[in-house]
């Protein structure tokens, strides 16, 4: 086997001129030892993958209140999901797998339980409290102050393009606070904002299909959505398949027109650049939102969704109520632990919870007599 140093060199000689290196540039906030044999952001989605706020995306609402249906998405099946889609389109673009994975996996990990109907609840009750709430801000915060690594610093220490990725992930579905970094993104960032968005939409749609929300006759109203069916119908295959296919094959043929037009040969040309290169063409942005529009209407706005929604946002604004009056230990320990006020423990403490410990804790106080949260629709089959 190659030493380490060895092998980084042989791997990086793969890669475009303008990728992030896999050694990468900006380091780890806090300087430490390399491993013996993982490259740095290898080490990295280990640390991710091995932390508690991981493990509880299996209990976390995408779009429908867990009890719809087993085989809906979760935000754990959203990121695996997120992360296939960044590594694919990082490797077919000759960027850095590695550092797109390590941001696809940590994109969600400051989620609230009860998808955005959680995260809307929850912002407005901080706002009552002269603060705010926001997934990806939270993101940040679990792997830089919540979760732990090391006995000897708060966070994981993770190198510092993940830090940046985080704090720049977007799509239609967010609205992200500022932009803390001097340059632009990485384009393996850049990569991960549209994944998330490849991959929620194509798995919206047959979600929405399997759980009888709306039918394929409908989806094929929409001209995103007819063009899928047929390329699924001609090979046999899927519609969420065909529909990841189109949305990137268009990236891709978009994404190397503007590279080769703006004449980028470096990463510091990437970080210079106003304006991201990874990109939809303008005909596919336009299909994708109509696309986008069909299931807001279909979907999101579903009375059977909006119901789920609407007791995920009573459980969770209750909750914080109680907590603000009346403590548990839990909050009490991130309180003593983060150093920080009340109010930011109970955002802390209620943004990590699963929707199942969520209703659970709401029980327990007496703040709701539920047992589940939503309905499973007579027509839902659930098979082995």
């Amino acid at each position: 086997m190659l030493p380490l140093a060895d092998r980084i060199t042989q791997a990086n000689t793969l890669l475009a001129p303008y990728a992030v290196p896999h050694q990468g540039t900006l380091g780890r906030v806090i300087a430490e030892a390399e491993d013996e044999t993982r490259f740095p952001f290898q080490r990295d989605r280990d640390r991710i993958i091995h932390t508690q706020a991981f493990r509880r995306l299996k209990g976390k609402t995408q779009v429908f209140v867990a009890g719809g249906s087993d085989h809906v998405r979760t935000r754990l099946t959203h990121t695996m999901e997120v992360a296939q889609v960044s590594r694919d389109i990082a490797r077919t673009l000759q960027l850095n797998e590695d550092l797109a994975e390590c941001i696809a996996l940590a994109h969600d990990l400051g989620h609230p339980p009860f998808g955005h109907a959680g995260e809307e609840v929850l912002n407005s009750w901080m706002e009552g409290q002269r603060s705010s709430f926001e997934h990806n801000r939270q993101s940040l915060r679990i792997v830089t102050v919540l979760e732990e690594h090391s006995s000897l610093h708060h966070g994981l220490n993770l190198n510092r393009e993940i830090l940046e990725g985080l704090q720049k992930h977007t799509t239609p579905h967010d609205a992200p606070e500022g932009n803390h970094s001097p340059h632009g993104h990485t384009l393996e960032a850049q990569i991960v904002n549209l994944a998330d968005e490849i991959a929620y939409s194509a798995h919206d749609c047959d979600d929405g299909l399997q759980s009888r929300l709306f039918t394929k006759n409908d989806l094929l109203t929409n001209p995103l959505g007819r063009a899928a069916a047929e390329r699924a119908k001609a090979r046999g295959t899927s519609l969420r398949g065909a529909l990841i296919h189109l949305l990137v094959t268009d990236l891709y043929q978009e994404t190397e027109k503007i590279l080769s037009s703006r004449h980028v040969s470096s990463l510091a040309d990437v970080l210079n650049a106003r304006e991201p290169i990874v990109r939809f063409s303008p005909e596919m942005s336009r299909s994708l939102g109509e696309l986008h529009d069909f299931l807001w209407k279909h979907l999101y706005l579903h009375p059977r969704v909006q119901t789920c929604n609407d007791q995920g946002k009573t459980i969770v604004l209750a909750l914080c109520t109680s907590y603000e009056k009346d403590p548990p230990a839990k909050v009490s320990e991130l309180m003593k632990k983060m150093q920080g006020a009340l109010i930011e423990a109970i955002c802390d403490y209620v943004s990590g919870m699963t929707d199942a410990y969520a209703l659970h804790q709401a029980r327990v106080r007496g703040l709701t007599k539920q047992k589940t949260l939503g309905e499973r629709h007579p027509d839902v089959r659930e098979e082995p």
